[in-house]
């Protein structure tokens, strides 16, 4: 017992010594601290996520025909309209994905990789619901970036726009997510934007944003009207969304989303007060199609939809998102509100059909 509370003492005594030591230096000689007071620390940077993620966005270059004003002499006249954009590479293979709108009804695709080097790419699939489009290049192996996750974005993450605006490749922005989960922008079917500041200008559309460890978290796509006096305000396809399509697109050419048949509304504070509904939930189905999954599960208009498979439901867009999610023959658990009168009824998933929005 003696040996022990000696050797504790000691130990006690080194510690104290040292802490005594080591003040003693941080207060006469800061010089000799690492990185500090002597010029040599490392200034905030986000090189190292550059340089892992730079290489993996492509420049895009397309040319469309299209028409040239009025009809001259009832010959209609056309021009070749030349314009540039991003696209980011996503696996070795030669898989990249940029936006549709990047590709939509061009007459020639050209892509030019971080290395230089200029091809034609072949365009796998599209979807004009997310505004993704998947195209492949006969050059493997290739970098491609390393994917993130969207869904743990939070906001004021500092994050990077790679890609290749007014045609400067290879350009990098940086801002932080503004905002996550942004809908009702009317620009494409499935919304659920990531907002950022980071400057996105013509060009950046299909390339990367990034986090501060160079790992793919959007795809950028839009910036709000300038014509409303607003900068700073950009939106990305998130992630994990992009993932989802990808790999529809690689397994089928196209994606295939759950369809219910039905046109909901939202419901205002004042319709939720009148009917009773106090969680703030609820949808009110403006239509239901003839001959769809609803109405096979006894739908009608003017029901008021609570719940699909026990989640509370709060917006049309948020009903839209839970069908399209769903495979064709998943079911799916309906809480709904008829006149006055909860009842619950099941929906077998169709296929959503490409030409019907809902």
């Amino acid at each position: 017992m003696a040996k022990l509370k000696s050797a504790f003492i000691f130990l006690l005594q080194s510690i104290v010594v040292g802490l005594a030591v080591a003040f003693l230096v941080v207060l006469l000689r800061p010089d000799l601290m690492p990185g500090v007071g002597n010029g040599t620390s490392a200034p905030v940077s986000y090189a190292d996520a550059v340089d892992r993620s730079a290489i993996a966005v492509a420049n895009i270059y397309t040319k469309r025909l299209v028409q040239d004003g009025d009809a001259v002499d009832a010959q209609t006249r056309f021009r070749v309209d030349t314009s540039f954009a991003s696209a980011v590479i996503i696996d070795p293979e030669g898989y990249l994905v940029t936006n549709y709108h990047v590709v939509a009804e061009a007459t020639e695709i050209r892509v030019m990789l971080g290395d230089g080097r200029l091809t034609e790419p072949k365009i796998i699939g599209v979807d004009a619901e997310t505004d993704l489009a998947v195209l492949k290049v006969d050059l493997a192996p290739l970098p491609a970036i390393q994917l993130g996750s969207s869904t743990q974005l939070r906001i004021g993450d500092v994050v990077l726009a790679i890609g290749n605006p007014y045609g400067l490749s290879t350009s990098v922005t940086q801002g932080i997510v503004s905002a996550t989960g942004r809908g009702n922008l009317q620009l494409v079917t499935f919304e659920n934007f990531i907002q950022t500041d980071a400057a996105i200008n013509a060009g950046n559309s299909g390339g990367a944003l990034v986090n501060s460890r160079g790992e793919l978290v959007g795809i950028n796509t839009a910036v709000l009207a300038q014509d409303q006096g607003t900068e700073g305000i950009g939106f990305a396809i998130p992630v994990d969304m992009v993932r989802g399509v990808v790999e529809q697109i690689k397994q089928h050419g196209r994606v295939i989303r759950g369809y219910m048949g039905l046109l909901p509304d939202d419901l205002t504070n004042a319709e939720r007060t009148m009917l009773g509904i106090e969680n703030g939930a609820g949808i009110l189905l403006v239509d239901v199609y003839e001959g769809g999954p609803a109405a096979a599960a006894d739908l009608r208009r003017g029901d008021i939809i609570l719940e699909m498979n026990g989640e509370p439901v709060y917006s049309q867009r948020q009903a839209l998102l839970i069908s399209a999610s769903a495979q064709p023959g998943d079911t799916a658990r309906i809480t709904a509100l008829r006149d006055g009168q909860r009842f619950e009824t099941t929906i077998t998933i169709g296929e959503r059909p490409t030409e019907d929005p809902q």
